[in-house]
């Protein structure tokens, strides 16, 4: 079980026992689910400059083999959902390549972790496009950091439609990379959008079951019950004219309790090595979703249905020393073939964000050049 997560939370201890749930019961409850969700940031070239490049991170790596261009595209919801698309130098636009989506952690944006992956698959071939999920990012959505995992979702068909529309793409051969939370979110596409031809997740994030359930099945029904009793709450606030409150994230500070996921979190999220602060948002609430919307994580099954997706393959990447790890497991165990878990020895979480001596880009090359023929 993590601990004081919510340590920098500006709701206080009394204001959590007045609607029934006290501050550290909330954190056991979800622990899992809240420490997964980072922080957002956004690149800017003097936190590129300052980044900590030990250890082989490199967050904000660029390519001079590779060109980007920002692009917008609409949902069925008709939303606006914002991307990156990087295309290879010398491709050549007039045939039509395979290509790869791109989805960030939960609680992040492109420019972490999702534009390392597409800048990195493009090096090597690939059109491939990162998107700011709903609510996040430069995508549109209102209330910001809202919980959506059916608009998170249908972010990647969307996608889908967009690169279907370009003249160097082959809609036929489209596969999609999730990391962290998106994982989960890309799966839940895949479920009823067969035009992915092919899912990689890396570090995944079963959202659904680390809010219900917590690492490990840490979390007792009460403690759910309790938790969806408080949101509901901020609901009726809200209602009657409150601000959204935000809860989980990434600590601002670390302190002599912090506890390790925290602490592997706030390396990334609050460090040069990928935080920024874009403009127009507060620090405070980066790393946060909105507490009235987290309940619909409760009723989010991405692995329910999952052998259907079957027979595109599915790639599973995780560190076998990473706190997130049994989501990947749960999710291999319960696909068809054809699939493949690949564990990457003594690599945590996070560190498949960004660390690129461990990130296994080549498997991820061969993966997509099998299955995007």
């Amino acid at each position: 079980m993590t601990k004081d997560i919510l340590s920098d939370d500006t709701q206080t201890r009394a204001e959590m026992q007045a609607t029934g749930i006290d501050r550290r019961n909330l954190l056991k409850m979800t622990g899992a689910g809240i420490a997964a969700l980072g922080s957002i940031s956004l690149f800017d070239s003097t936190t590129a400059k300052a980044q900590d490049m030990s250890n082989g991170a490199s967050n904000f790596y660029t390519s001079d083999r590779v060109t980007l261009q920002k692009v917008t595209f609409k949902t069925q919801d008709r939303t606006t959902v914002a991307g990156n698309l990087f295309v290879p130098k010398d491709l050549d636009r007039a045939a039509k390549h395979p290509t790869i989506i791109v989805g960030h952690p939960m609680g992040a944006v492109k420019e972490q972790s999702a534009n390392l992956y597409a800048t990195k698959m493009a090096e090597q071939g690939f059109v491939a496009m990162s998107i700011d999920l709903p609510f996040w990012g430069e995508s549109e959505g209102q209330p910001r950091n809202l919980v959506s995992p059916e608009a998170y979702a249908e972010a990647f068909s969307a996608g889908v439609d967009f690169l279907g529309t370009q003249a160097f793409v082959d809609r036929g051969n489209i596969g999609a990379i999730g990391v962290c939370g998106s994982g989960s979110f890309v799966i839940s596409a895949a479920k009823i959008d067969p035009r992915i031809k092919a899912v990689a997740t890396v570090s995944m994030y079963d959202m659904g079951a680390a809010f219900r359930d917590a690492l490990n099945k840490s979390q007792t029904v009460e403690q759910r019950k309790a938790f969806i009793a408080t949101a509901a709450e901020q609901r009726w606030a809200e209602a009657d004219g409150a601000d959204p409150h935000y809860i989980g994230g990434t600590t601002l500070a670390l302190t002599a309790e912090t506890d390790p996921i925290q602490r592997e979190f706030y390396d990334f999220y609050r460090t040069p090595r990928g935080e920024f602060t874009p403009a127009g948002v507060s620090r405070e609430t980066t790393t946060k979703p909105s507490l009235s919307s987290s309940t619909r994580f409760m009723n989010f099954y991405p692995f329910n249905d999952i052998e259907t997706i079957s027979p595109r393959p599915m790639l599973f990447i995780s560190g076998d020393q990473a706190h997130s790890k049994e989501f990947s497991q749960d999710a291999y165990n319960r696909a068809s073939e054809p699939k493949e878990l690949v564990w990457i020895k003594g690599a945590g979480h996070v560190d498949l964000y960004d660390r690129v001596d461990l990130i296994p880009f080549e498997k991820l090359k061969g993966f997509f050049d099998r299955h995007l023929a």
